[in-house]
């Protein structure tokens, strides 16, 4: 693709063979700059459980057009983004993040280097007005690289 060095191709490379990889997941929006990656992931609820959370007396309030409450115990949807399982957003993230350092380190001849910060931002997109805000911020992005006070040149 152009525009993109080897290293920014491995990041394009690994990250479309995420939904490959993934039944469950959907790819939006995403741009991938010289120090860093915006994307929007959509994770069907296809590996959401139910869990009984106990002693609670009441759901919280954001909680409770999914949930069936009780006086002692509510069962509750947990969405995939919740726990540390294959399908949450923690295991895409650090399993993309992985898969493209030994990618990199392989190419640069490099094994063991850091190739990305540790952790990183994740936002839960509620709406359509806040989807479309994230998709306009992704795609503004590299019009803001001038002015990001990260860049290394």
């Amino acid at each position: 693709v152009a525009g993109f060095n080897e290293m920014g191709q491995i990041v394009r490379d690994e990250w479309l063979s995420t939904a490959e990889l993934r039944p469950s997941v959907i790819l939006d929006g995403f741009v991938i700059m010289p120090n860093h990656f915006h994307a929007i992931v959509i994770i069907h609820p296809v590996g959401a459980t139910r869990r009984v959370a106990q002693g609670r007396n009441r759901c919280a309030e954001n909680r409770c057009a999914e949930n069936r409450c009780a006086e002692n115990r509510a069962t509750q949807r947990v969405a995939p983004t919740a726990g540390p399982g294959s399908g949450s957003i923690g295991a895409i993230v650090g399993q993309f993040k992985s898969a493209v350092t030994k990618r990199i380190n392989h190419h640069r001849q490099t094994p063991g280097a850091p190739v990305w910060q540790r952790n990183y931002y994740e936002r839960v997109i509620r709406n359509d007005r806040e989807l479309a805000a994230i998709r306009q911020y992704i795609t503004n992005n590299p019009l803001q690289w001038a002015q990001d006070e990260n860049r290394p040149y």
